[in-house]
């Protein structure tokens, strides 16, 4: 059996032997939208949960619009003209509007991924900024949430008469759903909110967790730190396999997005019968899987579907390694996991420390395998000893440890294949 998995932008072929059990796990959605722009003018002209785009944009002079970066594949591109279009019909001028790019604390983006993010007309066109959550004078203190985080967020999104963010609905590792709230923070956050909102305190939460947001802490600390910010508009969409879109979702940033989690749900979600024993699974390909960083996705989408104790292989290209110097910093210091937990859990959050944490916290509970090229074996610490160098032997170690008529999940699209072994309740806020 031969399937074809993402995995950089070229895809990768995993072959599993016929006589191993094996099943698809397949990335469910809506069917693309035959007229994106006349959904994305109806979503913006009848919104969900406040006016019109163009009445509240009525007698302001400046707009922010935080948009992802390059390791997102939002189609903003398509998104960005029929909203800026209402912008100006409103009497906003081109100078009087800044999108950001919602790096949180990821690498600043280059022009050339600016324009792809963008497109190159409205890259030339409009003034883009990018966020850098390391200089915080470029930041306006909010105050602190109920719970105590400092909210420290982009001057240059604050000063704006009118804050707007574009994104797209997916299955998130931590905070249950991306979009909405997840522009803002981390998206446009200095390094002290994003600290605190990835410490041990949130990181360690049962249900800070993907497909959870009704109950989860993380996503009501991003709602009340995003209304400090004065979160006023949000256009999100979910996608297709082949990243085109299926569903549009505008207005109000809370009723909005809870309306794209519940479409979401209803049309994405596959069902398995029970666990299985192991999982061969992705990061999504390019450009998720750019860096060791952002793998932990694929990883932590897949133990939802596996047994306890049983194996997780992930493959993904890594094509620019490690990731952020501090993550690879701790990376190639990394000794185990439990004496890693242990040692982060009353002392000062560092920088990424907490995709690490949620590796360290997955491989107790399941054995983590690595077929992941761009990464080297003595930059990975102590998992250097589960990672390969070839895929065919990545993949014999998975089906040596399978017991006797044991099931394999093959999950080709990793995080974007949003799967349960039950039926999943609906968790809209």
């Amino acid at each position: 059996m031969k399937v074809p998995f993402a995995f950089g932008k070229h895809g990768i072929e995993v072959s599993v032997p016929d006589s191993v059990r094996a099943e698809f796990v397949r990335c469910r959605s809506a069917a693309a939208l035959s007229n994106v722009h006349g959904a994305l003018g109806a979503a913006l002209d009848r919104p969900i949960g406040c006016a019109p785009l163009v009445e509240l944009a009525a007698g302001k002079r400046t707009a922010a619009i935080s948009v992802c970066d390059i390791t997102r594949p939002a189609p903003n591109s398509i998104t960005l003209p029929p909203l800026l279009a209402r912008l100006h019909e409103a009497g906003i001028p081109i100078d009087g509007v800044t999108i950001l790019i919602a790096t949180g604390l990821h690498r600043i983006a280059t022009d050339d991924e600016i324009r792809t993010i963008l497109g190159p007309e409205i890259a030339q066109k409009y003034r883009v900024v990018n966020h850098d959550a390391q200089r915080p004078e470029q930041h306006r203190y909010l105050g602190s949430t109920r719970s105590g985080t400092p909210v420290y967020i982009d001057e240059r999104f604050m000063a704006a008469d009118l804050h707007i963010t574009l994104g797209f609905i997916e299955q998130h590792l931590m905070l249950g759903f991306s979009g909405g709230r997840k522009l803002i923070v981390p998206g446009v956050a200095a390094q002290e909110t994003i600290k605190v909102i990835h410490s041990p305190r949130f990181n360690r939460e049962p249900l800070a967790t993907e497909g959870s947001i009704a109950d989860n802490p993380l996503h009501h600390e991003f709602l009340e730190i995003a209304a400090m910010a004065r979160h006023d508009f949000i256009l999100d969409v979910t996608l297709t396999h082949d990243r085109q879109i299926s569903g549009v979702f505008a207005g109000n940033p809370v009723k909005a997005h809870a309306a794209g989690v519940e479409f979401l749900e209803e049309t994405s979600l596959e069902q398995l019968p029970e666990p299985v024993d192991a999982a061969i699974t992705s990061s999504a390909g390019y450009p998720l899987d750019l860096t060791f960083y952002q793998v932990l996705k694929g990883v932590t989408a897949a133990a939802h579907i596996v047994k306890p104790g049983g194996t997780i292989l992930l493959v993904a290209e890594c094509a620019e390694g490690i990731g952020s110097p501090e993550y690879a910093r701790m990376l190639a210091a990394y000794s185990g996991n439990q004496s890693f937990l242990d040692s982060i859990r009353d002392a000062p959050v560092e920088i990424d420390q907490w995709q690490l944490e949620r590796l360290a916290l997955g491989s107790l509970k399941h054995r983590l395998l690595f077929y992941t090229p761009g990464a080297k074996p003595e930059q990975l610490g102590c998992l250097a000893a589960q990672t390969f160098a070839n895929l065919d032997d990545a993949i014999a170690a998975v089906v040596d440890g399978l017991p006797p008529g044991g099931r394999l999940a093959l999950v080709p699209d990793g995080p974007y294949a949003y799967a349960r072994e039950v039926a999943l309740e609906a968790t809209v806020a």
